[in-house]
């Protein structure tokens, strides 16, 4: 029995039997009542005014009426000018809840069939993980997690910028400053340690040209004529032209770095499915140019480079080759989207990327299109805003990047300091006490990141997100917990309700159970909604409502001083169906819930 499949039937068979038996049902969709009406579900009646001839509260009146007569749910009804509120018997909302309590996988679709590539984190191998990163990597992984839940494959990718001019400019810092120093001699972690070259760079850098300015030089000349960017430019010749030793170079300091990203991903609990190099496919697209050129939809310049015009579209030209042939950020993303494509049968792409590569996705889906690809229109852009903090930017050359191995240990210290404050925790062992922090910690950051919808900006202070009240991830994660206690509190009526065969009817619900009751089944829908906008704001949303419904029911619901053995088993029924549902909608977002805090 689904709850909402079956009164949908009901509703449909109430319009067909009014307006006809190819009566349009597209348009049936049934909403949560508001709190200020009676009722359970809400019917909009006025696309079927123009059919009916009728005044909308007319048909809605007619449709109540029929639905109080035939269907075995529908007991009651109100009109409110063109929206028809149900009311539903407590037998009906007793075998919903039940169903909700014995499906695993409540909330999520049958497989589709449908498989998607979502590209995210894309690091630089010059410089660790940063805050921004950490919006780009839960993200990612969350929105792959809604994905899956609405019945879609996932492969989860990660491209790896590791070559290039920033790479090249951390390797000659090393050369120059490193001494033979590597994250081992030093102690620190390898992403970190050429994190700490490139920003040594850019100082030696800034001091060259400064040199040179005093040496009256113009600031544009001396800022192209830096030995250190010299250097780094040959050095990045070499490396395309295969020299070994810069090769050799390149390798080890790029394994440094991968050992530390892993670190990180770890911390943060996110793989990837597949890991592609900027090194081994920044060339692939260079083919598909070329083949362009020869059916003239590219246009080469008097100096060899190679373009689209895509001015007719309200775009701009863009570069694919330049002069010397070499390709650019747009030649390798339409090889590698073309090779994606081939490789894993995909249906779409969605590449998790800031707002400021919007105009690039733009040239990228115009330039497949133009070039024959039928899925160029399947190429989604997952655009997200910026991320600052309470003072401001940040800015990687300068060192003023919030790092994000930095900010998950200051999380989990808050998180710590916090909960030994309260004096949660305190009666278990140091190493169980440890990892609830860890798991608090983490869960104060990926909610505060996901809470806010992916398109807007947003301003991260990490004090407030760690907070066991408000819309927070701990507050969340501390109501998991309540539940988890009031279910072992009371084990042999937990026995009793799990060993359930079928819905306990006979009771009734009030208001409290009522508005919770309704919000277990709105979790398909919701995943659903947070699917096709790939937002995980819309489970944050969703949660964090089902939390403050569940905490009210908690207060004015006690379950162990109730004196009715069914009412009670019926509470603890809902109890443990609305824990499944949190969880599992937080593991959405992922948010460990421990069982304890």
């Amino acid at each position: 029995m689904n709850l909402m499949t079956d009164l949908r039937a009901d509703v449909a068979a109430a319009l067909q039997a009014r307006l006809g038996a190819d009566v349009d049902l597209a348009p049936l969709a049934l909403q949560t009542t508001r709190e200020e009406f009676e009722g359970e579900y809400t019917l909009v009646v006025f696309p079927w005014i123009k059919l009916a001839r009728t005044k909308p509260e007319v048909l809605a009146e007619e449709l109540g009426k029929w639905l109080v007569e035939h269907s075995d749910r529908v007991v009651g009804y109100n009109v409110v000018k063109g929206f028809l509120n149900l009311s539903l018997s407590d037998d009906c909302l007793a075998k919903g809840l039940f169903e909700a309590y014995k499906t695993p996988d409540w909330g999520c679709a049958p497989k589709t069939g449908r498989r998607v590539m979502v590209e995210y984190s894309s690091p630089n191998t010059n410089k660790p993980l940063h805050l921004g990163h950490v919006r780009n990597n839960l993200l990612g992984w969350s929105v792959s997690r809604i994905l899956e839940a609405a019945g879609t494959e996932v492969v989860m990718a990660n491209l790896v910028n590791d070559r290039g001019i920033h790479i090249c400019k951390s390797m000659i810092a090393w050369l120059h400053f490193g001494n033979g120093a590597t994250p081992e001699s030093t102690g620190t972690k390898g992403d970190h340690f050429v994190g700490n070259y490139y920003v040594r760079y850019d100082q030696a850098y800034r001091e060259q040209v400064k040199a040179l300015q005093a040496d009256g030089v113009s600031e544009d000349e001396a800022k192209k004529q830096a030995p250190i960017l010299l250097e780094a430019q040959e050095l990045l010749r070499k490396w395309e032209a295969n020299d070994p030793e810069t090769r050799a170079l390149w390798e080890k300091m790029n394994g440094w770095v991968y050992a530390g990203f892993d670190e990180t991903y770890r911390a943060l609990g996110v793989h990837f499915d597949k890991v592609y190099y900027e090194s081994q496919t920044y060339l692939l697209g260079k083919k598909i140019v070329e083949d362009g050129l020869q059916r003239g939809i590219l246009q080469r310049h008097d100096d060899g480079s190679v373009w689209i015009d895509l001015r007719d579209e309200g775009l701009d030209e863009k570069l694919l080759l330049r002069s010397d042939g070499t390709s650019v950020y747009m030649t390798q993303d339409l090889g590698t989207a073309v090779e994606r494509f081939r490789e894993y049968s995909l249906d779409d792409i969605v590449y998790v990327v800031g707002n400021e590569q919007e105009y690039h996705f733009q040239v990228l889906r115009k330039l497949l299109g133009r070039l024959g690809y039928s899925w160029s229109e399947r190429i989604f852009h997952l655009s997200y805003g910026m991320i600052t903090l309470p003072e401001g930017k940040m800015k990687s050359r300068e060192g003023t990047v919030v790092d994000a191995d930095d900010l998950i240990v200051e999380l989990i210290a808050e998180a710590t300091r916090i909960g030994q404050e309260q004096g949660k925790a305190a009666e278990l062992d140091v190493a169980t006490a440890a990892e609830i922090y860890r798991q608090v910690g983490l869960g104060a950051l990926k909610y505060f990141m996901l809470k806010i919808d992916p398109v807007k900006g947003m301003q991260f202070n990490p004090k407030e997100s760690v907070d066991f009240n408000g819309n927070t991830g701990p507050f969340l994660q501390y109501t998991c917990a309540r539940a988890q206690s009031i279910l072992n509190k009371l084990p042999e009526l937990s026995k009793t309700v799990c060993g359930l065969s079928e819905p306990i009817v006979g009771t009734s619900f009030n208001r409290y159970e009522r508005v919770v009751l309704l919000a277990l089944h709105e979790y398909g829908r919701v995943v659903a909604e947070a699917a096709a906008k790939l937002s995980p704001a819309v489970v944050a949303n969703y949660v964090y409502d089902l939390a403050c419904r569940f905490n009210q029911f908690y207060h004015e619901c006690p379950i162990a001083r109730e004196s009715d053995p069914k009412v009670q088993q019926q509470r603890l029924l809902l109890t443990s169906t609305t824990l499944k549902v949190l969880r599992s909608a937080l593991l959405l977002l992922g948010i460990e819930t421990p069982e304890q805090m």
